[in-house]
């Protein structure tokens, strides 16, 4: 029988409502966002323990208001798998965040699977299943999309289930309950999702830059999350990365000294004259306002031996206990 996504809001108000008295959804979405700042949703999958749906965010005139009230019921927990970008969404869309939840990749992590363990991997060691990964990277934006296409999006929390309820076992026999509720704290925090361009420059890989040169990859990154976030835009289609890094290493201080800089190309004058103004923001700040990299911090003399025969230890107490070292 051919899987047909809801499009309309009597089915969706149908569907949330059938699931209303579950213990627990599984939850996860489908998204573009190589042209935007923000992802754009195109796809919620959501599964019950009888029933399952996929849900069509870009039909016409479709409220997802029930969606949120599921996602928002203290009463049902929220499954995802590797949770952070799921989540993002949804607090974009209602400026709240889904709770209770239960994020797959967090409990993998202590019992036994190791970092960042994939969907795909948990399916194929606990769920016993394959899945068909060529529809991964399809435009989920286009309509109609193809029964393949569905079948994909739809094993995403099908298969979930099975996940969910051994880990959630495994965890509790454990006495690891508490141990993930750390986690799924951290990824409640609405501050997690929201764009703070103070804090932009720190997810460039700054190499070995001095403090002066990182105070204007601050100045320059600020500027350009700015600009990314008012134009809808991803960052590196205003300034590639690389670039910026370059810019704080050379610090121009005229528009002259931007044309020297091979890999910039061709930019406007006002967005020249808003980088010179970044570089000069930059400079002008004392030494003692300079941020600084990990790799600047200095550690205590002598501390080297210590700190591998630390990292030993705890390589050799995670292995011990079957859990990832992080955790």
């Amino acid at each position: 029988m051919p899987m047909t996504p809801i499009t309309t809001q009597k089915e969706l108000a149908a569907f949330c409502k059938a699931v209303a008295q579950e213990e627990f959804l599984t939850v996860d979405t489908e998204f573009i966002r190589e042209r935007t700042y923000y992802p754009r949703l195109c796809l919620i999958q959501i599964a019950g323990s009888e029933t399952s749906a996929i849900i069509d965010p870009l039909a016409k005139d479709i409220d997802l208001t029930p969606v949120m009230e599921l996602l928002h019921n203290p009463k049902i927990v929220k499954v995802f798998h590797a949770a952070r970008q799921d989540i993002e969404i949804f607090y974009l869309l209602s400026k709240k965040i889904p709770a209770p939840i239960f994020d797959t990749q967090v409990a993998a992590a202590v019992c036994g699977f190791g970092e960042s363990a994939s969907y795909e991997t948990l399916v194929n060691k606990i769920a016993g299943k394959e899945i068909d990964k060529s529809s991964r990277f399809t435009d989920w934006s286009a309509r109609p999309l193809s029964e393949k296409q569905l079948s994909y999006a739809l094993s995403d929390v099908t298969h979930l289930r099975v996940i969910y309820e051994k880990l959630k076992d495994k965890i509790e026999k454990a006495g690891r309950t508490t141990w993930i509720a750390e986690e799924h704290v951290y990824l409640s925090d609405p501050a997690l999702y929201d764009a703070n361009p103070d804090e932009a420059w720190k997810r460039l890989r700054v190499g070995n830059l001095r403090p002066k040169h990182l105070a204007v990859l601050r100045e320059l990154a600020r500027w350009r999350e700015q600009e990314a976030i008012k134009h809808d835009v991803p960052r590196g289609r205003i300034i590639k990365d690389d670039v910026l890094i370059e810019l704080a290493l050379s610090a121009p201080r005229k528009e002259a000294d931007l044309s020297r800089i091979r890999s910039i190309g061709n930019i406007s004058s006002s967005r020249a004259a808003a980088i010179i103004a970044c570089v000069e923001a930059a400079l002008a700040l004392p030494a003692s306002d300079y941020p600084q990299s990990e790799k600047h911090r200095k550690l205590p003399m002598n501390i080297t031996g210590a700190l591998a025969m630390l990292q030993l230890l705890l390589k050799v107490s995670a292995d011990k206990h079957d859990v990832s070292a992080s955790m």
